[in-house]
């Protein structure tokens, strides 16, 4: 989903507020921290962000049981695998109350591109996780393509992930192609590896 937003980010009603978002989506109204709308013609926005509007018809899978935590980066250098996916289980446990609910909640993560987990959770729950220390958005998961059922990241079954493989990744890693002359060029490098380089 965090791709989907970072594509078109007028499709949802929960946008990322990222750096230089407003250059290219002028037309964004901000009313609260977190959530953006995008109707021009209206007066300045004063929704709470105690609700979200519902989009269900517009975005494929997202019906406010399914959310994208964003965590953000850990202070130290990159950690391994095993403890980011153990950040993310602790992270969820304070919410959940215990560290085999939140295994049993979260159903995908990213543990290389960027830090996120996505966990099935009733949405009176959102505005607890989204205090917690780390929590950088909490925002409702969706398709990661319209026509596919599936919302990406390393699937996360039964409470354990499955091994790494670059195909989980691969609508991320088709955003770092680029188009030069009449030759289409790929990275597989990584951000983690290019920061080091």
């Amino acid at each position: 989903m965090l791709r989907t937003i970072l594509r078109t980010p007028l499709n949802l009603t929960a946008t990322l507020n990222l750096p230089n978002f407003h250059r290219h989506s002028p037309s964004l109204c901000h009313y609260s921290r977190r959530f953006f709308c995008a109707d021009r013609d209206s007066p300045p926005c004063t929704q709470a962000s105690s609700e979200l509007p519902r989009v269900d018809s517009l975005v494929g899978g997202c019906d406010y049981q399914h959310w994208l935590i964003v965590m953000h980066p850990p202070s130290h250098n990159y950690p391994q695998r095993e403890q980011i996916i153990h950040r993310y289980i602790t992270t969820l446990s304070m919410a959940l109350g215990s560290e085999e609910a939140a295994k049993k909640s979260i159903y995908s993560i990213s543990t290389k591109y960027y830090y996120a987990f996505s966990c099935e959770v009733p949405e009176n729950l959102t505005h607890k996780i989204k205090s917690l220390p780390g929590v950088k958005w909490v925002l409702p998961d969706s398709y990661l393509c319209p026509d596919e059922n599936g919302y990406g990241g390393e699937p996360f079954v039964d409470g354990e992930v499955v091994s790494y493989d670059e195909k989980y990744h691969s609508h991320w890693l088709h955003k770092e192609c680029y188009t030069g002359s009449n030759e289409r060029t790929c990275s597989s490098k990584s951000r983690r590896k290019r920061k080091k380089a």
